[in-house]
């Protein structure tokens, strides 16, 4: 089996199982369907205004959830229909195996990120308007098409540790939508909780700068991209050492 074999196996998986490609569609179409009607309902509320991105990726904190759940059906449905014996089975080295799964999920992701991006721009310009030469504004559009990959190996990797989808799928997607969310706001616990995967990676989506958070914009992404690879690395472990 060589690389060129399994990313076609690995995408004729995405693209026959209706779960897995519906999915990250689902997340590009919440994303700008959402901003889009935000914006037109809110355009006076200056809260859309002071920082441009919390308009621009309003919708996106709910389609992230549907990009989550990507990631985690990648893995998770092999475990859970048994599947990866058969996988296994064709193609014996593990590594290209885990390695075509993260290709094709991180480039998936990256397409996602780019039609999200793009499609929830096209709905904020033509409702209040963008600058793009405002400062932050280049650096945000960036982060949110690199934010979607980074989210989708970070799933993938945590679904491959869990070996279970019902169990990724009860931890990962409650976590995304509301879980950090919340301990962001319990005092004590914020200041730990800026350094989670999705709180870093929302605050590089940010242009104006917050006060309360420890890092820079740029550093978000990074401790997002360093928890991507600490899911990737752990998920490899998993698949690499444990029988299925």
């Amino acid at each position: 089996m060589t690389t060129t074999t399994v990313l076609r196996s690995e995408w004729t998986k995405l693209t026959t199982l209706r779960s897995q490609w519906f999915t990250p569609l689902l997340a590009v179409l919440l994303s700008v369907g959402i901003t889009l009607a935000v914006n037109l309902a809110y355009a006076q509320d200056t809260s859309l205004t002071e920082d441009p991105s919390i308009g621009v990726f309003y919708g996106f904190n709910f389609g992230q959830v549907a990009l989550a759940c990507f990631g985690i059906l990648l893995m998770g449905q092999e475990y859970n229909s048994g599947t990866i014996r058969s996988s296994l089975t064709a193609v014996p080295r593990r590594g290209l195996l885990y390695g075509g799964k993260l290709l094709v999920g991180s480039g998936v992701g990256l397409l996602a990120g780019l039609l999200v991006t793009g499609g929830s721009l096209l709905a904020v310009d033509s409702t209040l308007g963008v600058d793009l030469t405002a400062p932050g504004t280049v650096r945000s559009l960036i982060a949110g098409v690199l934010y979607c990959p980074l989210l989708v190996l970070i799933c993938l990797g945590v679904t491959s540790m869990l070996r279970n989808l019902t169990a990724a799928m009860g931890l990962l997607t409650p976590t995304v939508f509301l879980g950090t969310i919340m301990l962001s706001a319990i005092p004590g616990v914020r200041d730990v909780a800026q350094f989670l995967p999705d709180r870093a990676g929302q605050y590089a989506l940010r242009q104006q700068p917050d006060p309360n958070v420890w890092y820079g914009h740029w550093t978000g992404l990074l401790i997002m991209a360093a928890w991507a690879a600490l899911a990737v690395w752990g998920g490899w472990r998993s698949v690499s050492r444990k029988d299925v």
